[in-house]
């Protein structure tokens, strides 16, 4: 067992299967030269050579259409953008191309991809590089979407993502990259689809996923000491989502909350909001409460960017609401 940063375990599930199958290469801005962006792809470059880890021009659309092509010649890429906000430039490839190929094709032709990258805010860095955009993807029929919180199921869930046959949307964050974690020597795999209940709990059901899970942890340390026992669970995959493992969970705890970096409207919380109430309404206490971030584009500014993105203290509030204290 070694410590390992979450950097550190993206450039090794990547490398792990570039070494294990020819066919998978790596392409995005900066991820030869330079070791990609945020250095999730050092010393790639130097072991597997310049055909196979690619640095693209600033041209999203261009080398995410090359991607995608390529998957119908035998090959199995891994596409990098600098973060999702520039995923919208190759949304028409993503959401025509690679997520409806199999079916259009009549099943001939698999579209085995994975999108990785940063996605949601890291701090002031504006409207345009702030947003989340999990849900979006997670609308499109043909795209699997994935959002680790951890070192431990980044890598797990990157070998699984890129193993699949279908296009897989990983999505990352910037301020995870510097997270340390205990990693086994053993190679493994974290099948896609399957939640994970991260703290047991009998009172409130606390469902998040990605970066923003931490102030549901920290929200659960602060509620524990009032008596009130929280089961968080990671959902790990956006889509596939395991509504199975919530269904059982608000079962047992009779109310639930749901913790979520993106906009209101429409939002992953939404779906899940949705999906209890209409498999397990008879067993809820209480109204379900949603903590997103606010109905706005991040501000920039540090003291409205505070109120814009959810904390701690919002999930201590709606704990408390839908147990009525």
């Amino acid at each position: 067992m070694a410590i390992k940063t979450f950097r550190e375990v993206i450039a090794e599930a990547m490398s792990e299967e570039m070494r294990r199958d020819e066919s998978i290469f790596l392409i995005g801005e900066e991820v030869a030269e330079y070791n990609g962006a945020y250095k999730a792809s050092k010393g790639m470059l130097d072991e597997f050579g310049s055909k196979r880890v690619i640095d693209a021009p600033i041209a999203e659309s261009g080398f995410s259409g090359i991607a995608i092509g390529s998957t119908m010649t035998g090959c199995r890429p891994i596409v990098e953008y600098m973060t999702f906000n520039f995923s919208l430039v190759a949304i028409d490839q993503i959401i025509n191309n690679a997520a409806k190929i199999y079916q259009m094709s009549g099943g001939q032709f698999n579209c085995p991809i994975v999108f990785r990258g940063p996605t949601a805010s890291a701090g002031q860095l504006g409207a345009t590089h702030s947003q989340a955009f999990e849900n979006w993807y997670a609308n499109v029929p043909g795209l699997k979407v994935v959002v680790p919180s951890n070192p431990y199921d980044a890598k797990g869930l990157l070998k699984s993502a890129i193993r699949d046959n279908d296009p897989v949307i990983f999505m990352e964050s910037e301020q995870m990259y510097g997270d340390k974690m205990e990693m086994p020597d053993e190679e493994y795999t974290i099948e896609i689809g399957k939640a994970e209940i991260k703290r047991e709990g009998t009172d409130v059901t606390l469902v998040s996923f990605g970066k923003i899970i931490k102030q549901a942890y920290i929200a659960a340390d602060e509620l524990a000491k009032e008596g009130i026992s929280v089961e968080v669970i990671d959902l790990r995959t956006v889509r596939p989502l395991d509504y199975d493992t919530i269904f059982k969970s608000v079962k047992k705890t009779n109310r639930l909350v749901v913790l979520e970096e993106a906009w209101p409207f429409a939002s992953v919380a939404s779906e899940i909001t949705y999906m209890v109430q209409q498999k397990a309404f008879d067993y809820l206490d209480a109204p379900i409460k949603r903590i997103t971030t606010k109905d706005t584009s991040a501000p920039y500014a540090p003291n409205l960017y505070e109120t814009w993105i959810p904390k701690a203290k919002d999930v201590i509030e709606a704990v408390k609401s839908v147990m009525y204290k």
